[in-house]
């Protein structure tokens, strides 16, 4: 049996900017996709704190050190810059392997920076 499992997760981290009138996605700092093992074009779910707000999208790149996370799309309309948001993956494994995996969980400080 397969199942899905939680791969990553950035926990809290701040809309630093969000863009209306763009293909979509979301957009993460280079560091802190390293750091959460995401890669680029991976689906994540997006939880917003501040609304309870729930989507999914795909990452692109942003620049390394920028603490940026900006939502593009139509999906900038579900945040507001300064929303604390949840960021999550996922992946498909057989049951008894994800028994034993540990999910890669990250909490950048309050300017979006790895601690």
């Amino acid at each position: 049996m397969q199942i899905q499992i939680m791969k990553s997760k950035i926990h809290r981290v701040k809309i630093t900017q969000a863009e209306l009138h763009y293909v979509g996605s979301i957009t993460i700092d280079e560091d802190l996709m390293d750091a959460a093992n995401l890669i680029e074009n991976e689906k994540v779910q997006i939880v917003n704190i501040n609304n309870g707000e729930r989507l999914e999208t795909y990452v692109i790149k942003g620049e390394r050190g920028s603490g940026k996370i900006c939502l593009n799309g139509p999906s900038a309309r579900r945040v507001a810059v300064g929303d604390m948001i949840i960021i999550f993956s996922y992946g498909i494994m057989d049951f008894e392997e994800a028994k034993k995996f540990k999910p890669t969980i990250i909490f950048p400080d309050d300017q979006n920076q790895l601690i």
